[in-house]
C-alpha cells in the first residue's frame, strides 16, 4: 500500500463544532474515519494528523519530503501567510494536494490568497469533507504530476 499523509492545520480538530454552517457537521473523528476508509478502498495507507502548531506542521512536511510520501494538506489559516510552511511544501518529493472544506474565494478577501497553491500539485476546495476524498482519489489515480 502507498502511504499518504493527510495533514490538517489550525482549528481543524474542532470540525463539527466550529462554524458548522461553513465547515459542515462532520467531526474531526468523522473526517479521520472517512479518509482512512476511502484510503483502504483505494489501496492507500492514510494517516491523518492535525496540529495548531506551525512548527509541527512544517516538520511533518519535511518528514513527507524525506520519505517521498504524498500529502493531502489543509493548512487552515496558515494558507494565507505561512511562508515557512510554503517553503517546506516546496521541498516535496511526491504529489501534494492542497484542500479546503469551504471555497476560500467566496469568503473574506484575506482568504483569497494561498501561499502554498503555487507549490502544490493541485488544489481542491469548496466540496466540504468531499474535498479530501477528491484529493485522495486524485492521488490514487495518478492524476497529479508529482
Amino acid at each position: 500500500m502507498t502511504a499518504v499523509l493527510v495533514i490538517n492545520g489550525p482549528n481543524l480538530g474542532r470540525l463539527g463544532s466550529r462554524e458548522p454552517d461553513v465547515y459542515g457537521s462532520t467531526s474531526y473523528a468523522g473526517l479521520v474515519e472517512r479518509c482512512t476508509a476511502l484510503g483502504k478502498e483505494l489501496g492507500l495507507e492514510v494517516e491523518v494528523r492535525e496540529t495548531n502548531d506551525e512548527g509541527e506542521l512544517i516538520r511533518w512536511l519535511h518528514e513527507a519530503a524525506d520519505g517521498r510520501i504524498p500529502v493531502v494538506l489543509n493548512p487552515g489559516a496558515f494558507t494565507h501567510y505561512s511562508y515557512g510552511m510554503r517553503d517546506a511544501a516546496a521541498q516535496r518529493t511526491a504529489p501534494l494536494i492542497e484542500v479546503h472544506i469551504s471555497n476560500p474565494y467566496t469568503r473574506e478577501e484575506f482568504r483569497h490568497t494561498s501561499v502554498v497553491a503555487g507549490v502544490a500539485s493541485g488544489t481542491v476546495a469548496g466540496f466540504g469533507i468531499g474535498s479530501y476524498e477528491l484529493a485522495l482519489r486524485a492521488l490514487a489515480e495518478g492524476l497529479t504530476s508529482g
